[in-house]
């Protein structure tokens, strides 16, 4: 796990515009990495307590962020970002 304190710009599909972003953690599960990202901006169908979740893959040589489409690999990369926050917040009360 990677913590971050990183304001990342990505392009909402949906729109064309930019949004940021700031980039929680990135992790790997299952031999893929991931990062973990709160929106600082208003985002269509994100709440403003809700994360978005992205595979970060390499293409060209550049780190780019893909959405997680199947439904059961996101619950499984949920269910890793949920342990490794509860782990880092134990880690912080002791």
């Amino acid at each position: 796990m990677e913590e971050k304190d990183t304001i990342v710009t990505l392009i909402d599909e949906e729109n064309g515009q930019p949004v940021d972003f700031d980039l929680l953690l990135t992790f790997s599960y299952e031999g893929r990495r991931y990062a973990a990202l709160q929106p600082l901006d208003e985002v269509a169908g994100v709440g403003e307590d809700e994360i978005v979740l992205l595979e970060i893959v390499k293409e060209n040589g550049e780190e780019t962020y893909r959405s997680i489409d199947n439904e059961i690999l996101l619950d499984e990369v949920f269910q890793e970002f949920q342990d490794l926050f509860d782990e880092e917040d134990e880690e912080e009360e002791e």
